[in-house]
């Protein structure tokens, strides 16, 4: 058995604009960073890995597994009644879906207040100074 279908289950809401992504939890983030660094995984591999990260017990890692296949971020495969997991969604995706639900929740989807304040209260280094402009540039 494979769950491999996106796009049809409820909590639309939780997803940032043009994005397939819903909005991940710190602790889900954990379990998917886990599948990110290898996949599949069993349900045990899993909880064996995030063994020395966390306290959670295997039912809560368990539990973290079955929002993610609900959200449709993690997929899995059924064998012998062994379930198998592997992410549906690579990292980067899930990093431009977590910076847009932080800029529409905290600025109201403005990037220019948001990038004004990060550079009011960071320090850069002339390096980073350049490769800004270098992007900034590129955008033209």
């Amino acid at each position: 058995m494979l769950n491999a279908e996106r796009g049809k289950e409820p909590g639309m809401n939780n997803r940032s604009k043009g994005s397939k992504v819903s909005r991940i939890s710190e602790a889900e983030w954990e379990v998917l960073s886990v599948l990110w660094s290898k996949a599949p995984r069993t349900a045990n591999e899993v909880v064996e890995a995030l063994a020395d990260l966390t306290d959670w017990k295997p039912n809560t890692i368990k539990t973290l597994l079955t929002r993610l296949v609900k959200k449709n971020v993690v997929g899995f495969r059924e064998e012998k009644r062994v379930y198998s997991y592997f992410p549906l969604v690579g990292r980067e995706e899930c990093l431009r879906a977590e910076n847009r639900f932080f800029l529409e929740r905290v600025y109201g989807g403005a990037l220019k207040p948001m990038l004004v304040s990060f550079l009011k209260d960071e320090t850069l280094t002339a390096e980073e100074i350049e490769e800004l402009k270098r992007l900034l540039d590129r955008r033209d």
